[in-house]
């Protein structure tokens, strides 16, 4: 169904956990070659978080608490709580900085802090996103009235606000793309630093650049991609398009079926990957992908219930065949999968030949798996259950 036709490209589940270890037990889960060793999958901080993220920049959010309730603070690998919680919502730190909010999802402002954990820029925006190539996007006022404008580290507005919305709220390759106009006549453009606008307001949904070109949507389900000076060089044809990575950018086309299917669309797709001229380097085979990281992508074959992931390499070859009921992207080296399924399945981690090296034992993982040394895992339903980490090293 069309609601549910995605390219699966970045997946997003808040986790971690942990415990106090000392210096030296550290020491000898992290060798210097990023080899598997005898601690890769056992534990390095205990579940015992009802929420977390990964480790980012030496330090990790965790939530004591529920998601309504609950408080965030920030964690050391060590399981020391660097910051205390306090916060009523948090972003992961990003060039040093970190998002928090004080106050409830309505009511509450947001500020950031530096790594100790002092305000250094003060609560007062109302949305925020993380900081890339030295600006963050604030929003001042609620989701449908507000204006969305840029801050440097020191807090100073430097482009004031005054779009109605960001696409993936940062700047890349020194361009971001905002909105003019509300959200079901408004169109999308880019602008600099400065915050002129250098491409015009026409698109109705466009991504960020990457390696030189934007997906961009201009008519109902038809992506192609532009230049920076704004010029279509690959035509609107695609009903999924993804940013370029390393030269290759997912796409999906419709296969040609069409079926109604309790009250929606079913349309019949096939996600393959294009290089920078629009040619196909890998047909259109797969019913769901990932995106290709550390040199591989996990594709799935079959439909969202019964069908199975495997990984290929670029040239479109399978390097692990599809057999199982989900997957996660590779992530230093392993990627988790999971046996069975997503009631009672467990997840594990596979090498890139395919070999099991962690059991599959976890109810869930977070952000696709291991980041700096350490994947966060659950223990337990989603309710009751709780999260800590496991050792890559």
């Amino acid at each position: 169904m069309i609601k549910n036709i995605v390219i699966i490209f970045i997946l997003s589940v808040l986790i971690c956990g942990c415990e106090k270890f000392s210096d030296l037990r550290l020491k000898n889960l992290f060798n210097k070659n990023n080899e598997l060793t005898e601690q890769t999958g056992k534990y390095a901080i205990n579940p015992q978080y009802s929420s977390a993220d990964n480790f980012s920049e030496g330090l990790a959010a965790v939530r004591i608490g529920d998601d309504k309730t609950g408080k965030w603070g920030f964690i050391d690998k060590t399981g020391k709580y660097a910051i205390n919680p306090q916060f009523d919502s948090v972003f992961k730190y990003s060039k040093g900085l970190a998002a928090v909010r004080i106050g409830d999802d309505k009511t509450g402002k947001w500020g950031f802090i530096d790594k100790s954990g002092k305000l250094v820029i003060s609560p007062q925006f109302d949305s925020v996103h993380n900081f890339s190539e030295g600006l963050a996007a604030v929003r001042i006022g609620d989701d449908e009235t507000g204006k969305w404008g840029f801050i440097d580290k020191s807090g100073k507005l430097v482009i004031s606000p005054q779009f109605d919305a960001i696409s993936h709220g940062a700047f890349s390759e020194g361009l971001a793309s905002v909105r003019i106009g509300q959200r079901k006549t408004g169109k999308f453009g880019f602008i600099d630093k400065t915050g002129k606008l250098v491409i015009s307001p026409q698109f109705n949904y466009p991504h960020n650049f990457s390696e030189g070109l934007a997906a961009v949507s201009i008519e109902a389900e038809k992506w192609g991609y532009i230049d920076k000076s704004g010029k279509l060089v690959i035509s609107p044809q695609f009903y999924v398009a993804l940013d370029f990575l390393d030269g290759l950018a997912g796409v999906s086309i419709y296969a040609g079926t069409e079926t109604l299917r309790d009250g929606f669309i079913d349309r019949d797709h096939k996600i393959g990957w294009i290089d920078k001229t629009g040619k196909y380097a890998i047909n259109p085979q797969f019913s769901n992908a990932y995106d290709f990281k550390e040199g591989l992508a996990a594709v799935r074959i079959g439909d969202d219930k019964t069908g199975k992931w495997g990984f290929i390499d670029k040239t479109g070859k399978y390097v692990i065949n599809p057999q199982y009921s989900s997957v996660f992207y590779f992530s230093e080296g392993l990627a988790a999968v999971r046996i069975g399924d997503d009631e009672t399945g467990k997840w594990g981690f596979i090498d890139k030949s395919g070999k099991l090296v962690i059991s599959p034992q976890f109810d869930a993982i977070s952000h696709g798996g291991f980041s700096e040394g350490l994947a966060s895992v659950r223990i337990g339903d989603d309710k009751t259950g709780k999260w800590g980490f496991i050792s890559r090293r």
